[in-house]
């Protein structure tokens, strides 16, 4: 699994390659707290796509610190698509990953060919009280964050591998993640990302609900919308053949 040099950081990143003609470069971007260790099988192996799995700086088994805005993970990824000559590129972002991938459509649209955004909004304020639990008590943050993770029919072994690789990170880096998912807000400017973008959702999504998505597909001018029963807020783990179906189903759209 390759890295490079981004900024005076080493970024590690796994990398599935296609062997189709015209293969699609895909990132995946994970959430606050996460690593590329969330993505199931399915989205790293997505057909005819060459995808680029990314570890976030201070994640993973990235080096370095995390960043303390959106905005300036947005710079990283864009950094790393420029070095290795992705562009025009389909990101995928989780949560976190989302807010990143809709400040790339804002401030770099040459460099990208879509957007998928996975139980994201346009908005992602955290409960004070979130924030403050992450300075004094990394444990009992975690948990709390993790009892808003999972819909009703995740399975207890997933739910505790999400909570042993949340507390893989640097709790400084944690807190810095939700900080700048904190104040990022791009509600006045959706209708400027001009770019195709597939929003999915879950129905039992109890930290970014469905509503962001809907208010997302809404305002985005070219975008679809999927709402998937039953899933929370890591989607992509629970509901993984539901959410692969719709990503194929956009990447063939494109």
């Amino acid at each position: 699994m390759p890295t490079i040099e981004i900024q005076g950081q080493k970024l590690f990143y796994a990398l599935h390659a296609s062997d189709a003609r015209q293969a699609d470069n895909v990132i995946l971007l994970h959430g606050a707290g996460g690593s590329r260790l969330v993505w199931p099988a399915s989205l790293r192996r997505l057909p005819r796509a060459t995808v680029h799995v990314l570890d976030l700086p201070g994640h993973g088994r990235s080096a370095g610190q995390g960043r303390m805005s959106i905005k300036g993970y947005a710079s990283v990824v864009a950094s790393f698509i420029e070095d290795l000559s992705l562009a025009p590129a389909v990101v995928i972002g989780h949560s976190m990953g989302g807010a990143i991938a809709q400040l790339l459509a804002l401030e770099t649209p040459s460099l990208l060919k879509g957007l998928v955004l996975l139980a994201t909004g346009a908005r992602l304020r955290v409960a004070p009280a979130i924030l403050e639990q992450l300075r004094s008590d990394f444990a009992a943050a975690a948990d709390t964050i993790l009892t808003l993770y999972w819909g009703p029919d995740a399975p207890e072994p997933l739910i505790e591998s999400g909570r042993r690789l949340l507390l893989q990170n640097d709790r400084d880096v944690v807190y810095g993640d939700f900080a700048a998912c904190d104040v990022f807000d791009v509600t006045r400017r959706l209708s400027s990302i001009t770019l195709p973008a597939l929003v999915i959702s879950g129905a039992a999504d109890r930290l970014t609900p469905e509503k962001y998505g809907r208010y997302l597909a809404d305002g985005l001018p070219d975008a679809r919308l999927a709402i998937i029963e039953g899933g929370g807020h890591m989607l992509m783990l629970e509901k993984a053949p539901l959410v692969t179906d719709a990503v194929i189903r956009f990447l063939e759209e494109i």
